[in-house]
Protein backbone atom coordinates (compact mmCIF):
# COMPACT_ATOMS: atom_id res chain seq x y z
CA UNK A 1 0.00 0.00 0.00
CA UNK A 2 2.86 2.38 0.79
CA UNK A 3 4.31 1.87 -2.70
CA UNK A 4 1.01 2.84 -4.28
CA UNK A 5 0.70 5.95 -2.12
CA UNK A 6 4.28 7.01 -2.80
CA UNK A 7 3.86 6.47 -6.54
CA UNK A 8 0.61 8.45 -6.57
CA UNK A 9 2.10 11.30 -4.53
CA UNK A 10 5.29 11.43 -6.59
CA UNK A 11 3.40 11.60 -9.91
CA UNK A 12 0.96 14.21 -8.58
CA UNK A 13 3.76 16.37 -7.17
CA UNK A 14 5.92 16.12 -10.29
CA UNK A 15 3.02 17.16 -12.51
CA UNK A 16 2.07 20.11 -10.32
CA UNK A 17 5.68 21.31 -10.13
CA UNK A 18 6.58 20.91 -13.80
CA UNK A 19 3.21 21.99 -15.22
CA UNK A 20 3.74 25.77 -15.14
CA UNK A 21 7.21 25.44 -16.69
CA UNK A 22 5.95 23.17 -19.48
CA UNK A 23 2.99 25.43 -20.27
CA UNK A 24 5.34 28.41 -20.50
CA UNK A 25 7.69 26.50 -22.81
CA UNK A 26 4.85 25.32 -25.05
CA UNK A 27 3.69 28.92 -25.36
CA UNK A 28 7.20 30.09 -26.23
CA UNK A 29 7.46 27.39 -28.89
CA UNK A 30 3.99 28.40 -30.16
CA UNK A 31 2.75 24.84 -29.79
CA UNK A 32 -0.84 26.03 -29.63
CA UNK A 33 -4.17 24.40 -30.37
CA UNK A 34 -5.69 24.85 -33.82
CA UNK A 35 -9.45 25.06 -33.31
CA UNK A 36 -11.92 23.83 -35.94
CA UNK A 37 -13.91 26.69 -37.44
CA UNK A 38 -17.06 24.52 -37.58
CA UNK A 39 -16.97 23.67 -33.88
CA UNK A 40 -18.94 25.23 -31.03
CA UNK A 41 -18.54 29.02 -30.96
CA UNK A 42 -17.39 28.85 -27.34
CA UNK A 43 -14.30 26.95 -28.51
CA UNK A 44 -12.98 29.78 -30.68
CA UNK A 45 -11.38 31.37 -27.60
CA UNK A 46 -9.29 28.20 -27.21
CA UNK A 47 -7.26 29.01 -30.32
CA UNK A 48 -3.58 29.09 -29.40
CA UNK A 49 -3.91 27.45 -25.98
CA UNK A 50 -0.85 25.18 -25.60
CA UNK A 51 -1.33 21.58 -26.72
CA UNK A 52 0.87 18.50 -26.13
CA UNK A 53 0.29 18.94 -22.38
CA UNK A 54 -0.05 15.18 -22.05
CA UNK A 55 3.73 15.20 -21.73
CA UNK A 56 3.15 16.28 -18.11
CA UNK A 57 1.42 13.16 -16.87
CA UNK A 58 3.29 10.85 -19.25
CA UNK A 59 6.62 11.87 -17.77
CA UNK A 60 5.51 12.02 -14.14
CA UNK A 61 3.57 8.73 -14.20
CA UNK A 62 6.38 6.92 -16.02
CA UNK A 63 9.11 8.14 -13.66
CA UNK A 64 7.04 7.40 -10.56
CA UNK A 65 5.95 3.93 -11.74
CA UNK A 66 9.43 2.81 -12.80
CA UNK A 67 11.04 4.10 -9.61
CA UNK A 68 8.39 2.65 -7.29
CA UNK A 69 8.50 -0.75 -9.04
CA UNK A 70 12.32 -0.89 -9.23
CA UNK A 71 11.96 -1.34 -13.00
CA UNK A 72 9.77 -4.45 -12.78
CA UNK A 73 9.41 -6.02 -16.29
CA UNK A 74 5.60 -5.93 -16.22
CA UNK A 75 5.52 -2.28 -15.17
CA UNK A 76 8.12 -1.50 -17.81
CA UNK A 77 5.87 -2.99 -20.50
CA UNK A 78 2.90 -0.97 -19.24
CA UNK A 79 4.96 2.23 -19.29
CA UNK A 80 6.45 1.45 -22.71
CA UNK A 81 2.95 0.85 -24.07
CA UNK A 82 1.75 4.22 -22.83
CA UNK A 83 4.83 6.00 -24.20
CA UNK A 84 4.65 4.17 -27.53
CA UNK A 85 1.11 5.30 -28.25
CA UNK A 86 1.90 8.71 -26.78
CA UNK A 87 4.72 8.98 -29.30
CA UNK A 88 2.25 8.52 -32.15
CA UNK A 89 0.13 11.26 -30.65
CA UNK A 90 3.18 13.51 -30.32
CA UNK A 91 3.94 13.09 -34.03
CA UNK A 92 0.32 13.90 -34.87
CA UNK A 93 0.32 17.00 -32.65
CA UNK A 94 3.62 18.21 -34.06
CA UNK A 95 2.36 17.95 -37.63
CA UNK A 96 -0.82 19.84 -36.73
CA UNK A 97 1.24 22.64 -35.24
CA UNK A 98 3.68 22.68 -38.14
CA UNK A 99 0.85 22.81 -40.69
CA UNK A 100 -1.12 25.26 -38.52
CA UNK A 101 -4.26 23.20 -39.05
CA UNK A 102 -6.35 20.56 -37.27
CA UNK A 103 -4.97 17.87 -39.60
CA UNK A 104 -1.85 15.96 -38.57
CA UNK A 105 -1.14 12.39 -39.56
CA UNK A 106 -3.46 11.03 -42.24
CA UNK A 107 -6.05 8.48 -41.13
CA UNK A 108 -4.10 5.70 -42.85
CA UNK A 109 -0.79 6.78 -41.30
CA UNK A 110 -2.26 6.99 -37.82
CA UNK A 111 -4.07 3.66 -38.05
CA UNK A 112 -0.98 1.99 -39.47
CA UNK A 113 1.13 3.24 -36.56
CA UNK A 114 -1.52 2.24 -34.01
CA UNK A 115 -1.77 -1.27 -35.46
CA UNK A 116 2.02 -1.60 -35.68
CA UNK A 117 2.42 -0.50 -32.06
CA UNK A 118 -0.35 -2.88 -31.02
CA UNK A 119 1.47 -5.78 -32.67
CA UNK A 120 4.72 -4.91 -30.88
CA UNK A 121 3.03 -4.73 -27.47
CA UNK A 122 1.01 -7.91 -28.13
CA UNK A 123 4.15 -9.88 -28.99
CA UNK A 124 6.05 -8.64 -25.93
CA UNK A 125 3.06 -9.41 -23.69
CA UNK A 126 2.83 -12.86 -25.26
CA UNK A 127 6.36 -13.54 -24.06
CA UNK A 128 5.82 -12.14 -20.56
CA UNK A 129 2.51 -13.96 -20.04
CA UNK A 130 3.81 -17.31 -21.21
CA UNK A 131 1.52 -17.39 -24.23
CA UNK A 132 -1.84 -16.43 -22.73
CA UNK A 133 -4.68 -17.03 -25.20
CA UNK A 134 -7.85 -16.79 -23.09
CA UNK A 135 -10.27 -13.93 -22.56
CA UNK A 136 -12.78 -13.57 -19.74
CA UNK A 137 -16.48 -13.37 -20.59
CA UNK A 138 -18.03 -10.60 -18.46
CA UNK A 139 -20.55 -11.57 -15.77
CA UNK A 140 -20.21 -15.30 -16.51
CA UNK A 141 -17.24 -16.25 -14.36
CA UNK A 142 -15.84 -18.16 -17.33
CA UNK A 143 -13.49 -17.52 -20.21
CA UNK A 144 -12.79 -18.84 -23.67
CA UNK A 145 -9.54 -19.79 -25.33
CA UNK A 146 -9.21 -17.97 -28.64
CA UNK A 147 -5.82 -19.45 -29.46
CA UNK A 148 -3.97 -17.78 -32.33
CA UNK A 149 -6.59 -15.04 -32.45
CA UNK A 150 -5.46 -13.59 -29.12
CA UNK A 151 -2.74 -11.38 -30.63
CA UNK A 152 -5.08 -9.96 -33.33
CA UNK A 153 -7.63 -9.40 -30.54
CA UNK A 154 -5.07 -7.37 -28.55
CA UNK A 155 -4.14 -5.33 -31.63
CA UNK A 156 -7.83 -4.59 -32.31
CA UNK A 157 -8.31 -3.62 -28.67
CA UNK A 158 -5.51 -1.06 -28.80
CA UNK A 159 -6.65 0.40 -32.12
CA UNK A 160 -10.21 0.74 -30.81
CA UNK A 161 -9.46 2.13 -27.35
CA UNK A 162 -6.85 4.65 -28.47
CA UNK A 163 -9.19 6.08 -31.09
CA UNK A 164 -12.11 6.13 -28.65
CA UNK A 165 -10.19 8.00 -25.95
CA UNK A 166 -8.90 10.39 -28.62
CA UNK A 167 -12.47 11.20 -29.67
CA UNK A 168 -13.47 11.77 -26.05
CA UNK A 169 -10.79 14.43 -25.63
CA UNK A 170 -12.77 17.38 -26.96
CA UNK A 171 -13.62 19.64 -24.03
CA UNK A 172 -11.76 20.83 -20.95
CA UNK A 173 -11.13 18.03 -18.47
CA UNK A 174 -13.42 15.43 -20.06
CA UNK A 175 -10.97 12.75 -21.15
CA UNK A 176 -8.92 13.06 -17.96
CA UNK A 177 -11.95 12.83 -15.68
CA UNK A 178 -13.53 9.86 -17.43
CA UNK A 179 -10.23 8.01 -17.72
CA UNK A 180 -9.39 8.46 -14.03
CA UNK A 181 -12.59 6.55 -13.20
CA UNK A 182 -11.73 3.80 -15.70
CA UNK A 183 -8.23 3.49 -14.23
CA UNK A 184 -9.65 3.26 -10.69
CA UNK A 185 -11.86 0.40 -11.88
CA UNK A 186 -8.85 -1.50 -13.19
CA UNK A 187 -6.96 -0.79 -9.98
CA UNK A 188 -9.86 -2.29 -8.05
CA UNK A 189 -10.01 -5.38 -10.26
CA UNK A 190 -6.23 -5.61 -10.02
CA UNK A 191 -6.53 -5.64 -6.23
CA UNK A 192 -9.16 -8.36 -6.43
CA UNK A 193 -6.92 -10.57 -8.58
CA UNK A 194 -3.59 -9.69 -6.97
CA UNK A 195 -2.19 -7.71 -9.91
CA UNK A 196 0.13 -5.42 -7.94
CA UNK A 197 1.77 -4.00 -11.05
CA UNK A 198 -1.54 -2.80 -12.46
CA UNK A 199 -2.43 -1.16 -9.13
CA UNK A 200 0.93 0.59 -8.86
CA UNK A 201 0.87 1.93 -12.39
CA UNK A 202 -2.77 2.95 -12.02
CA UNK A 203 -1.94 4.87 -8.85
CA UNK A 204 0.90 6.71 -10.59
CA UNK A 205 -1.16 7.57 -13.66
CA UNK A 206 -4.08 8.71 -11.50
CA UNK A 207 -1.73 11.03 -9.61
CA UNK A 208 -0.38 12.40 -12.88
CA UNK A 209 -3.87 12.95 -14.29
CA UNK A 210 -5.14 14.68 -11.16
CA UNK A 211 -2.17 17.01 -11.34
CA UNK A 212 -2.85 17.63 -15.02
CA UNK A 213 -6.51 18.41 -14.29
CA UNK A 214 -5.31 21.35 -12.23
CA UNK A 215 -4.23 22.92 -15.54
CA UNK A 216 -6.76 21.28 -17.88
CA UNK A 217 -10.05 21.79 -16.06
CA UNK A 218 -12.32 24.55 -17.35
CA UNK A 219 -11.10 27.06 -18.38
CA UNK A 220 -8.11 25.03 -19.57
CA UNK A 221 -4.62 26.49 -19.58
CA UNK A 222 -3.28 23.54 -21.56
CA UNK A 223 -4.63 20.60 -23.59
CA UNK A 224 -3.28 17.05 -23.50
CA UNK A 225 -3.40 16.80 -27.29
CA UNK A 226 -3.13 13.50 -29.12
CA UNK A 227 0.10 13.04 -27.17
CA UNK A 228 -1.99 12.53 -24.06
CA UNK A 229 -5.17 10.98 -25.43
CA UNK A 230 -3.49 8.22 -27.45
CA UNK A 231 -1.20 7.51 -24.50
CA UNK A 232 -4.21 7.18 -22.21
CA UNK A 233 -5.85 4.83 -24.69
CA UNK A 234 -2.73 2.69 -24.67
CA UNK A 235 -2.61 2.76 -20.87
CA UNK A 236 -6.26 1.74 -20.51
CA UNK A 237 -5.80 -1.02 -23.07
CA UNK A 238 -2.75 -2.54 -21.39
CA UNK A 239 -4.39 -2.34 -17.94
CA UNK A 240 -7.41 -4.20 -19.34
CA UNK A 241 -5.10 -6.88 -20.72
CA UNK A 242 -2.99 -7.26 -17.57
CA UNK A 243 -6.05 -7.57 -15.33
CA UNK A 244 -7.78 -9.93 -17.78
CA UNK A 245 -10.87 -7.72 -18.07
CA UNK A 246 -10.78 -6.61 -21.69
CA UNK A 247 -14.40 -7.08 -22.78
CA UNK A 248 -15.90 -5.41 -19.74
CA UNK A 249 -14.29 -2.19 -20.95
CA UNK A 250 -17.35 -1.86 -23.19
CA UNK A 251 -19.37 -1.13 -20.03
CA UNK A 252 -16.75 0.66 -17.93
CA UNK A 253 -15.74 2.82 -20.89
CA UNK A 254 -19.33 3.44 -21.94
CA UNK A 255 -18.52 7.09 -22.66
CA UNK A 256 -15.72 6.02 -25.00
CA UNK A 257 -18.19 3.73 -26.74
CA UNK A 258 -21.00 6.26 -27.22
CA UNK A 259 -18.56 8.95 -28.35
CA UNK A 260 -17.22 6.61 -31.02
CA UNK A 261 -20.68 5.42 -32.05
CA UNK A 262 -21.88 9.02 -32.37
CA UNK A 263 -19.16 9.71 -34.93
CA UNK A 264 -19.94 6.52 -36.86
CA UNK A 265 -23.68 7.26 -36.85
CA UNK A 266 -23.07 10.85 -37.95
CA UNK A 267 -20.91 9.79 -40.90
CA UNK A 268 -23.20 6.97 -42.07
CA UNK A 269 -26.39 9.04 -41.68
CA UNK A 270 -24.90 12.01 -43.53
CA UNK A 271 -23.72 9.84 -46.43
CA UNK A 272 -27.20 8.32 -46.80
CA UNK A 273 -29.36 11.40 -46.26
CA UNK A 274 -27.13 14.44 -46.65
CA UNK A 275 -28.26 15.52 -43.18
CA UNK A 276 -26.69 15.34 -39.73
CA UNK A 277 -28.11 12.97 -37.12
CA UNK A 278 -26.46 14.92 -34.28
CA UNK A 279 -25.92 18.66 -34.22
CA UNK A 280 -22.23 17.84 -34.06
CA UNK A 281 -20.12 14.77 -33.34
CA UNK A 282 -18.56 13.44 -31.15
CA UNK A 283 -21.48 13.42 -28.73
CA UNK A 284 -20.06 15.93 -26.23
CA UNK A 285 -20.19 18.61 -28.93
CA UNK A 286 -23.85 17.74 -29.61
CA UNK A 287 -24.69 18.62 -26.01
CA UNK A 288 -22.66 21.80 -26.26
CA UNK A 289 -24.70 22.78 -29.31
CA UNK A 290 -27.83 22.15 -27.22
CA UNK A 291 -26.59 24.73 -24.73
CA UNK A 292 -24.82 22.59 -22.13
CA UNK A 293 -21.78 24.21 -20.52
CA UNK A 294 -18.51 22.29 -20.64
CA UNK A 295 -18.56 21.76 -16.87
CA UNK A 296 -21.99 20.12 -17.09
CA UNK A 297 -20.94 17.78 -19.88
CA UNK A 298 -17.85 16.71 -17.92
CA UNK A 299 -19.84 16.22 -14.70
CA UNK A 300 -22.58 14.15 -16.36
CA UNK A 301 -20.24 12.01 -18.47
CA UNK A 302 -17.99 11.36 -15.47
CA UNK A 303 -20.97 10.44 -13.28
CA UNK A 304 -22.17 7.98 -15.92
CA UNK A 305 -18.71 6.42 -15.97
CA UNK A 306 -18.73 6.08 -12.16
CA UNK A 307 -22.10 4.29 -12.24
CA UNK A 308 -20.91 2.00 -15.04
CA UNK A 309 -17.64 1.22 -13.23
CA UNK A 310 -19.38 0.39 -9.95
CA UNK A 311 -21.90 -1.83 -11.75
CA UNK A 312 -19.13 -3.58 -13.66
CA UNK A 313 -17.11 -4.19 -10.50
CA UNK A 314 -20.09 -5.64 -8.63
CA UNK A 315 -21.16 -7.86 -11.52
CA UNK A 316 -17.71 -8.90 -12.77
Amino acid sequence: MLRYLLGFTAALTLTLLTGPFLIKKLRELKFGQNVRSDGPESHLVKQGIPSMGGIMFLASASIAALAASSFDPDVMLIVITMLLFGGIGFADDYLKIKKKSSDGLSAKQKMGLLIGSGIIVALIYDGLSGGRTDIRIPFSGTGIDIGVFFIPFVVLLFASVTNAVNLTDGIDGLSSSVTIVVILFYMATGYRTGMDDAILFGACLTGGLLGFLNFNRYPARVFMGDTGSLALGGAVGILAIFTGHELILILVGIIYVVETLSVAIQVIYFKRTGKRFFRMAPLHHHFEKLGWKEKKVVAVFTAITVVAAVAAYILA
